[in-house]
């Protein structure tokens, strides 16, 4: 375990001196040239933190094994259509859903959970850049790739999650796990929900935050993503009444952790970089905020911190069922897919899975 600690010091050290030294140059840069010197100081910074990890593994062990494990056959085929659907979602809510919620990390959770956290991270960060250098309209965005190093993070969290068994089912559960883990899942969709809608009230100001698009196919998307965040609270709840799974407050904790790293991470390039609008359902919170007297930081800020939580709580849990319904022999192949099937004995929550 010190071996593993050890590349990850060195990675996250090499990623923090390149990206540093990067940014400190986009002060004096108009936003055009901001914006290509901020994704160029990312394609720098992540793959040399990465390649920092992989030469401190192969000085230990002389092999690359915990990162070539993760890109098997199954991971590559997986990760283009995992990239898809965060392209195709992510667009359609930013389009014609105006609520703060984004839901363009599903993919990325899906390979994380199955593969690990490097595969996780590569998915984000390549549907970053293809979302803004080669996705076709109307599914090209200008504001992704600036957000790449966000869903890098978002992906590495993930699969740490998961390989932490944060995402196999728990059904079952003794009365005391679930007395305990049920307060506090129940009290957290609570708050999510009373402190998420109080600010969309606020930030519709009277007008409808039903979708609307003059994209069909948008519009549909739009209506299936809000039916998604109201069935998320439902669905959480229901997971720990119904099914007696304990796996619902794993979640909510996974999506609380993930949300607030990931605000505290995209509020700053948000409000740089952009002014705090990017075109989507957060923009309107955003400019509440300002109404009430915040600045520009503190709004954008607020926001996420509003808004990446509840969208990342929806997401981990969207990838839950993704995987429930994938049958457990499918799972067992991928790299991680023993951290993901339910354990024999509840008793044996910290056991390791075979081979790992």
């Amino acid at each position: 375990m010190s071996q593993t600690w050890l590349r990850v010091a060195g990675g996250l050290t090499v990623f923090a001196l390149i990206a540093v030294v990067g940014l400190g140059l986009l002060g004096d840069l108009e936003f055009d040239d901001a914006l290509d010197t901020f994704a160029l100081v990312m394609v720098v910074a992540i793959p040399a933190g990465i390649l920092t990890y992989a030469l401190i593994e192969y000085l230990q062990t002389r092999r690359l094994e915990s990162i070539t494990r993760q890109f098997d056959t199954r991971t590559l085929v997986l990760m283009p259509v995992a990239m898809a659907l965060n392209i195709v979602l992510g667009t359609a809510v930013a389009s014609a859903l105006k609520i703060p919620s984004y839901l363009d990390a599903i993919g990325t959770l899906l390979v994380a959970a199955l593969a690990g956290p490097l595969a996780g991270a590569a998915t984000g960060f390549l549907t970053n850049v293809i979302w803004t250098y080669l996705a076709p309209a109307p599914f090209a965005s200008p504001f992704a790739v600036p957000f790449a190093v966000v869903a890098v993070v978002v992906g590495l969290l993930a699969g740490t999650f998961a390989r932490w068994g944060w995402l196999r089912p728990r059904r079952g559960s003794s009365g005391r796990q679930l007395a305990v883990g049920g307060a506090l899942s129940i009290g957290a969709v609570v708050v999510l929900v009373v402190v998420a809608l109080r600010a969309w009230l606020a930030a519709a100001d009277g007008s409808s935050l039903a979708p609307a698009s003059d994209e069909t196919a948008f519009l549909i998307l739009g209506w299936v993503a809000m039916l998604l965040v109201v069935g998320t609270a439902i669905g959480l709840i229901y997971l720990l009444l119904r099914w007696r799974d304990l796996a619902a407050a794993y979640i909510l904790a996974a999506g609380a952790i993930t949300g607030v790293v990931a605000a505290l991470l995209a509020a700053p390039i948000a409000a740089g970089l952009f002014g705090g609008v990017t075109g989507s359902g957060a923009d309107f919170v955003i400019a509440a905020f300002r109404q009430a007297g915040a600045d520009l930081q503190q709004a954008v800020l607020g926001q996420s911190l509003i808004s990446d939580p509840v969208d990342k709580v929806i997401t981990y849990f969207l990838v839950y069922l993704i995987l429930g319904a994938m049958a457990a022999r499918t799972k067992a192949r991928f790299p991680q897919g023993p951290y993901l099937l339910p354990l024999e004995d509840d008793d044996d929550d910290h056991e390791t899975p075979p081979g790992r």
